[in-house]
């Protein structure tokens, strides 16, 4: 089958290497000359396991390739993915512009019947606004469907080799087919195609990251509970989790989620209750629940060395939201920085694969370093915002010789409370209780 995929994100380029994979001929196309040049050169524009090789591979055999000319794309294909970005407006509602451009598009490249689906994540209605477009340019059948991606980031590659389900909204059983005959092989171990109307694909997406998106700040609440109470969220948290009706995913206390899913979805479906008359409490809560969250590592910073921090220097382990991405966006470690800066300390940071994303938000205004114990030299306090795998048995005798003050403040609890203070270190954490140094 002759796929298009239009737009070479995240999204877009681990679906299109994806697809070609299965043996489709794939082009995708971007209007971004600099990027489509980089994919021709073979340089991956973004850090995510797997997803090079897979690229290279699929190039290599000639079924995926690259242009600019979104058009001709369009016109060559079967089926047409809508892969661009719809990143939140002033009110937090999904910003459609870059869709409908495509849809125009497709519209006027339109010689045959075909299947354009919706792979942007977007309010429930946007597939029909697209079908509106493309149907203005030409008397062609378009079936326009929604296939929202369910990909994490640092495991996106196999999420959509392996997925847990493949869910397609639909407007014919022409449609139905050709997308069920597509995804076929991704789920050969008996996973599902949920087949559902178009409407209902559209907000899956949203009430999944949401859901999602509520525990994490569900579990970060009752943390700052624990803290209040002495209690371990540590224990709290197998205490629920056993419990079948709830499960263990997602109860990891931290300094709050970010990246670009869950900080636009929830605001975006903020935006779309309020819009349909519906009260949006609860994801309310969850949005203010999780910018207070990360505010976490900076209240502690200053409490314990107050609110003046000039001729401080504090390492930083961790820039991207989460490990195995370089995604910095909407990332608990740049509010911190920005409020150790505003507060005249000296900030040294490392992170495995986010140095090149953190330079360009950042620039000169912190330092950076190649190995993380460099990092320490000096320092008042470590500072752990991401739980990277070589931060989580780092060497704890260099660690508190290298620090100026023996102060770990750790956002995402990757170290047994007890084990620091045998080690004499002072310990901060998510709702537990801390090893502090009476000296202090």
């Amino acid at each position: 089958m002759h796929v298009a995929v239009i737009g070479t994100g995240y999204v877009g380029l681990v679906m299109g290497a994806g697809l070609a994979h299965s043996g489709h001929d794939v082009v995708c196309a971007d209007i971004d000359e600099g990027k489509v040049a980089r994919l021709m050169r073979g340089e991956i524009p973004i850090y995510e396991p797997g997803l090079e090789p897979l690229v290279k591979e699929n190039v290599t055999q000639g079924r995926l390739t690259f242009t600019t000319d979104v058009s001709a794309a369009a016109k060559e294909a079967d089926v047409i993915f809508i892969a661009v970005g719809t990143p939140p407006g002033e009110d937090g509602s999904a910003d459609l512009r870059h869709v409908l451009a495509v849809a125009e598009t497709i519209g006027r490249a339109m010689d045959r019947e075909k299947v354009v689906v919706t792979k942007s994540t977007v309010p429930v209605g946007t597939a029909r606004r697209v079908r509106e477009v493309i149907q203005s340019f030409t008397d062609h059948p378009v079936h326009v469907c929604s296939n929202p991606e369910f990909l994490k980031e640092g495991a996106a590659v196999e999420d959509f080799l392996k997925p847990d389900r493949v869910v397609i909204g639909v407007d014919s059983e022409y449609a139905t087919r050709v997308l069920t005959d597509l995804f076929a092989p991704f789920l050969r171990t008996g996973h599902d195609i949920l087949v559902m109307d178009v409407a209902s694909a559209e907000i899956t997406k949203y009430a999944a990251n949401a859901m999602l998106a509520t525990r994490i700040s569900f579990m970060n609440l009752m943390a700052r509970i624990c803290d209040a109470v002495g209690a371990d969220v540590d224990m709290v948290r197998r205490g629920i989790g056993s419990d079948s009706r709830i499960g263990s995913t997602f109860l990891f206390p931290g300094v709050g989620y970010g990246g670009s899913c869950f900080p636009k979805d929830v605001k975006a479906l903020i935006r779309t209750s309020r819009d349909l008359g519906v009260r949006p409490s609860i994801f309310e809560a969850v949005e203010e629940v999780n910018d207070a969250q990360k505010r976490f590592i900076l209240e502690r910073v200053v409490e314990r060395f107050g609110e003046d921090l000039s001729g401080r220097s504090f390492a930083v382990w961790g820039l991207s939201f989460k490990p195995n991405t370089d995604d910095m966006r909407e990332a608990p470690s740049l509010v911190t920085i920005e409020g150790l800066l505003r507060r005249g300390a000296r900030v040294v940071a490392h992170d495995p694969a986010a140095m090149d994303e953190a330079r360009r938000i950042l620039g000169d205004r912190i330092e950076y370093v190649e190995v993380n114990y460099d990092a320490l030299d000096g320092a008042s306090a470590l500072l752990i915002h991401t739980e990277w795998h070589p931060y989580r048995r780092p060497d704890f005798e260099r660690i508190a010789s290298a620090l100026a003050e023996p102060v770990i403040i750790d956002g995402r609890n990757l170290y047994p409370p007890e084990s620091m203070r045998a080690r004499g270190l002072e310990y901060v954490s998510v709702g537990r209780p801390a090893v502090i140094d009476k000296k202090a």
